[in-house]
């Protein structure tokens, strides 16, 4: 029997079932009976706030073990397990970045070429220095015209620079000053065949190309023409090389520190050190054992220099080449480039040896 059999009203749409119709066709109920009997009280569904509490805790559970959260509240979630760190890389070997063999071979070659030269006959070296002279000043102004779009004019250079070098060697430094100005005086009236868009600036290049290469150079014929000037030039050469060297060898074993990093990312101040010192030791023994009335003290002192000029002129190289987007000058010599990647070093040098032979020795 359920609450609603409990007095519910029969109002007027309420139909009564076939198998009470009967009894309700009987005798009327009494109505004083229906007074006493009351309804049922309808008790509203209360929840268990204990039960409830309860339930979440069940729902929580539940959730936790879908989305894998812990299950318990005082479980602190699981951390995922540490992964081993990937084994680092092995140490890759220093290389040297150019062909090393080709690069031995070829300086070997060179050096056997200047030393026989050198000490068979004085103008066959003058010779030697021209050819290097002109096919230096083609590399630089083939160079200027491909990236910059500079027209230098070449024959004035080359004819004004092979004249440089044989009035130094028979002159003196009185017949290279005359050459140059020669030379430059040639280069101005040259370009004007020419239109005259951009004719300073491709004069300017010129008469900077005529100083740069055939003017320094000039100072390596005046030191041939002493009396003792085989030994002298050989002196100049032997400390050029060997501060290239000794910065090479020491700054790719130990460089660390960088010398000039936005010229020159290669050199390092480790490297620097091993010039000066290589150079240095090459000085004392040069000047005490090749160049008349020489001194080791003197020879510290040039190497000294040598170490300083010769790093100065390859950062000069470098900044031109930089400027110019390139990494060589030329690529007639394997392993090295071209003949100015060689003369980078050697042309700022020549000065600076033969002033300081001059002050020592005496011009011979």
């Amino acid at each position: 029997m359920n609450d609603s059999s409990w007095g519910a009203p029969q109002g007027a749409g309420h139909r009564v079932a076939p198998e009470m119709q009967g009894a309700a066709a009987g005798p009327a109920y009494d109505v004083h009976d229906a007074q006493q009997t009351r309804p049922m009280p309808i008790v509203p569904d209360v929840p268990d706030a204990g039960r409830d509490a309860e339930d979440r805790d069940h729902r929580d559970q539940g959730a936790g073990r879908l989305s894998g959260g812990p299950l318990f509240r005082d479980e602190k979630p699981q951390e995922p397990m540490p992964t081993a760190p990937p084994p680092p890389p092995p140490p890759q070997k220093k290389r040297a970045g150019r062909d090393l063999g080709a690069a031995i071979g070829v300086g070997l070659g060179l050096g056997v070429l200047v030393v026989v030269s050198l000490f068979v006959v004085k103008a066959v070296f003058v010779g030697v220095i021209v050819l290097a002279v002109v096919v230096g000043l083609w590399e630089l102004t083939s160079r200027l015209e491909e990236r910059k779009g500079i027209k230098a004019p070449l024959v004035p250079l080359a004819v004004g620079g092979a004249a440089m070098i044989v009035a130094g060697y028979a002159r003196g430094a009185e017949g290279a000053w005359i050459a140059m100005a020669l030379t430059a005086l040639a280069v101005l009236v040259w370009r004007m065949a020419q239109p005259p868009e951009d004719y300073l600036r491709d004069v300017t290049a010129g008469i900077f190309a005529a100083f740069y290469v055939p003017f320094l150079a000039t100072f390596v014929a005046m030191l041939l023409k002493a009396d003792d000037g085989p030994q002298r030039v050989l002196t100049f050469l032997l400390l050029t090389v060997v501060s290239d060297t000794g910065a090479y060898a020491v700054g790719w074993r130990f460089g660390k520190h960088k010398l000039a990093p936005r010229i020159s990312p290669g050199k390092t101040r480790e490297g620097l050190f091993g010039a000066v010192a290589f150079a240095m030791a090459a000085g004392a023994l040069c000047m005490q054992f090749l160049v008349d009335d020489g001194s080791w003290w003197q020879g510290l002192l040039l190497g000294l220099a040598v170490a300083a000029s010769a790093t100065l002129g390859d950062l000069g190289e470098s900044m031109i080449k930089r400027d110019l987007g390139i990494k060589d000058m030329g690529t007639l010599l394997p392993g090295h480039g071209g003949i100015m990647d060689r003369l980078d070093s050697l042309l700022p040098t020549a000065p600076v040896v033969w002033l300081l032979l001059v002050l020592f020795v005496g011009s011979g």
